[in-house]
């Protein structure tokens, strides 16, 4: 559900950029009528002449360019600059059968990018006292292991620690086996529970697995891992993981519309984007009463047992708030400076070291994959992609105070048009920026709907 993204090059030509923010009323219609003229969702989405031109005008093009070549019904995108909200557009069409369009304020699915909040709000729990980053989790952990007939529970999950799960060094490697998240009937089968199954379900199940290699000793994307932290934050607090992490984490930083989403296309929160799939792809509904063969992102997976690792809805305003929330250490709404250079501190070794035993390049830390700036210390890029069928997703935090989230309704299969291509866009973008707004929008989105002042 994530993957570690390079910065890159390349072109772009102009699409239909949406006017900055408070001129967002006066140019939506128009755009609307073009687009609805000359686009739908099996059709390729043209390329329109640009607009007036605005200061930021860059990341318009560049995210016109990348829907444009993919087909991507729609998009969003928010822009911060040294903790102000300098920029914030919806693309599209959040429906594209309705002709529903996107707005600013518009949910998606952000699928990974779930994991930085589950990272910060462990740490708020290791500053609180009620854990550490080396607790051991099968201490915590209440489940009882379901042990395959003639098997037994290996014995290395007793190392398995929390710092371990927030870096992927748990010792669960997908590429070798599996990702069980992915596995809601063969697991609720295995344990006798419910179809699909459940997030407690799949520990139960995992619990009588064999780890895949030493904890500790290598890294290995597992959303996983991430799963057994959103249990352990409800073991020690006792609250729903979604409630602690609202009231914990979000609401610090004036995030209010961010909430867990559900699978099913019946229970699609309000203001939440329609996904789509390039091919109309289908699959065996995991939900009793549904068809046998729904839309990929509407029962092939189960969306309420990936809470803490990629089930959170939100708004691209909402992941630049989060993100500006965590932009200076000495002023951090969230963190102490302590545990802020926690969060971000390399994994250690011999993980994502060098041959001589040097820092690689780039390496992920407490839920932020991190490249340390060559020449300036103390200095980083940190970024977290997400992805679902349905779904793509990506959060920057550059080392320049600039930070920016991109949401899209759609993911691709096309080998040479890599979802990928996106974030290289975005540093392009950024770098052909003469002179930055200073006026801060965030005041225009201060509540749910306080986005609608700008659409009426």
């Amino acid at each position: 559900m994530g993957v570690h993204l390079p910065e890159g090059a390349g072109n772009a030509k102009p699409f239909f950029p949406l006017a900055s923010a408070r001129r967002f009323a006066q140019t939506t219609a128009m755009h609307r009528r073009r687009f609805a003229a000359t686009t739908a969702l099996a059709a390729a989405t043209p390329a329109f002449a640009a607009g007036p031109e605005h200061a930021l005008a860059s990341f318009d093009h560049e995210i016109g360019e990348f829907m444009a070549a993919r087909k991507v019904p729609g998009g969003a995108l928010a822009v911060v600059k040294d903790g102000r909200l300098v920029h914030a557009h919806g693309f599209g069409w959040a429906d594209a059968e309705q002709k529903v369009p996107v707005e600013a304020d518009s949910l998606f699915r952000i699928a990974s990018i779930s994991k930085p909040v589950t990272g910060v709000a462990v740490l708020q729990l290791v500053e609180r006292g009620k854990l550490t980053l080396d607790t051991r989790v099968r201490e915590l952990l209440p489940h009882r292991a379901v042990v395959p007939p003639g098997g037994q529970a290996d014995a290395r999950w007793k190392q398995i620690t929390v710092r371990h799960c927030l870096q992927h060094t748990g010792g669960w490697d997908r590429a070798q086996s599996f990702d069980p998240m992915f596995r809601a009937r063969q697991i609720a089968a295995a344990t006798g529970t419910p179809v699909p199954a459940s997030a407690d379900a799949v520990i139960q199940f995992m619990l009588g697995q064999p780890l895949d290699f030493d904890p500790g000793t290598r890294h290995a994307y597992s959303n996983f891992g991430y799963c057994i932290l959103g249990r352990l934050l409800e073991q020690l607090t006792h609250q729903p993981y979604e409630q602690f992490v609202k009231d914990s984490v979000l609401a610090p930083c004036g995030i209010r519309a961010m909430r867990l989403g559900r699978t099913l296309a019946a229970h699609r929160a309000e203001r939440e984007v329609r996904y789509h799939t390039p091919d109309h792809a289908t699959a065996e509904s995991l939900f009793p009463g549904t068809p046998a063969k729904v839309p990929w992102p509407y029962g092939g997976f189960n969306l309420e047992a990936m809470d803490a690792h990629g089930g959170w809805l939100a708004s691209a305003v909402d992941l630049v708030r989060f993100a500006a929330a965590l932009r200076d250490p000495a002023k951090c709404p969230l963190l102490q400076p302590e545990t802020w250079q926690a969060l971000h501190a390399a994994p250690p070794a011999p993980v994502s070291r060098n041959d001589d035993g040097s820092l690689k390049e780039t390496f992920y830390a407490c839920g932020w994959s991190v490249r340390p700036a060559i020449g300036q210390p103390g200095k980083a890029n940190y970024w977290h992609t997400g992805s679902l069928p349905g779904t793509r997703t990506l959060l920057v935090r550059r080392r320049d105070g600039l930070a920016w989230a991109v949401l899209f309704n759609q993911r691709q299969e096309i080998p040479n048009l890599p979802d990928a291509a996106i974030d290289p866009a975005m540093h392009r973008a950024a770098d052909a920026v003469k002179e930055w707004p200073k006026e801060d929008l965030f005041p225009k989105f201060a509540g749910p709907r306080a986005a609608a002042s700008l659409r009426a």
